[in-house]
């Protein structure tokens, strides 16, 4: 498959930008430059200290005293946490960028309050801030919102207008249900939300529908609560008009959509019985699902399913679902695979891995021209 490994490191340890593709060729398909982008990374790895500090700060919010100083983490830290986990799988699967946004599941909305949320929100995406700008080639930005039960999206509006314009992210996380599982947020369509959409629309930019950990023990995090969320997440936008009042606001279903394309004519015909236009009129100029399902039968199901621009590569490595498949002696998450398996059109993979990317991501699309691809 056409794709640019990411280049070596460079002069004062940052990444330096590669052309050749494997056997020394680069390669080009209709429309793009080749590049395989995955939507969704998150850093599972952050250095050590970071994760200490969060242990520290949960302790004093505990106990009423002041915040620790967040400490000093060197930058060979940051470049040995990525070289030798999320990068050294990007070059051994043959992808390119990776949209890289602090760990979903250490976002933790429901721990704490508003002022704990948003001193961790801020340090967590300024950590992302600073491997992007070790790893330019290979990584782009996406933000955590410093969410808290029952507070008001101020706060989170703020730090998207902060990523956006002075770190130059491209995208951000929102979490529907920060109460972690007890879904206790208003739907997805309530005007509650809207402070939060007008800002992305102003600033060109799509949000990744991703809860974090659950504190309901009914829900596995990953297993259950994660897939739970996606669906009814879609099915909250299937019962309003979301898009009749943002018709240029883009979210991302992840996790391939939850259980939304295994009951597709489910969801077609609750649109018909609510009175609602088709579900491909009323949100799928709007709405996409990642890759990341860990079976070739259930990417095919996504293929044969959901039409191929609103299918958006993602794998979620170093992530929910890691070793290897068994059946197949391939990692699970190695999703790439699995869309090279299909069987469809070079057009259509070309969206899938690329072009569907540049469409819903548009600072991306404007990171990638400058340099050059």
């Amino acid at each position: 498959m056409p794709n640019q490994p990411v280049g070596p490191i460079g002069a004062g340890g940052r990444e330096t930008q590669s052309t050749a593709a494997p056997g020394g060729r680069r390669q080009f398909w209709s429309g793009g430059m080749g590049l395989i982008i995955d939507c969704h990374g998150h850093y599972t790895t952050a250095p050590g200290p970071h994760n200490q500090w969060r242990e520290a700060q949960m302790a004093a919010f505990k106990t009423g005293a002041p915040f620790t100083p967040y400490p000093e983490i060197a930058d060979d830290e940051i470049r040995q946490s990525i070289e030798q986990n999320q990068l050294r799988l990007i070059r051994e699967r043959g992808l390119d960028v990776t949209l890289f946004s602090p760990r979903a599941s250490a976002m933790a909305h429901h721990e704490g309050d508003q002022a704990v949320s948003l001193t961790w929100s801020r340090v967590n995406n300024d950590l992302i801030a600073r491997v992007v700008d070790l790893f330019p080639d290979s990584f782009a930005g996406v933000c955590m919102l410093p969410q808290s039960p029952g507070a008001g999206l101020e706060p989170s509006v703020a730090e998207l207008e902060r990523c956006v314009k002075t770190l130059g992210f491209v995208g951000c996380n929102l979490n529907p249900d920060p109460g972690g599982g007890y879904f206790s947020s208003p739907p997805l369509t309530d005007r509650f939300w809207y402070p939060l959409y007008e800002k992305m629309v102003e600033l060109d930019v799509p949000a990744m529908i991703h809860v974090s950990g659950s504190c309901n023990p009914a829900m596995h995090a990953t297993g259950g609560y994660y897939i739970a969320a996606d669906t009814i997440a879609f099915m909250q936008l299937l019962q309003g008009d979301l898009f009749g009042d943002f018709p240029s606001l883009k979210l991302i279903i992840p996790h391939g959509g939850g259980a939304v394309p295994y009951h597709w004519g489910r969801y077609r015909g609750l649109a018909d019985m609510l009175k609602q236009p088709p579900v491909e009129q009323l949100l799928m100029n709007n709405v996409f699902f990642d890759t990341c399902v860990y079976h070739q039968p259930g990417i095919n199901l996504l293929a044969d399913v959901i039409d191929n621009k609103n299918i958006l590569f993602g794998s979620e490595m170093v992530g929910a679902v890691r070793g290897i498949d068994p059946q197949t002696g391939h990692p699970f998450d190695d999703t790439k695979r699995y869309i090279d398996a299909l069987e469809i059109s070079d057009g259509e993979r070309a969206s899938i891995f690329e072009l569907n990317a540049r469409r819903v991501f548009p600072r991306l699309d404007v990171r990638l021209k400058s340099q050059g691809r």
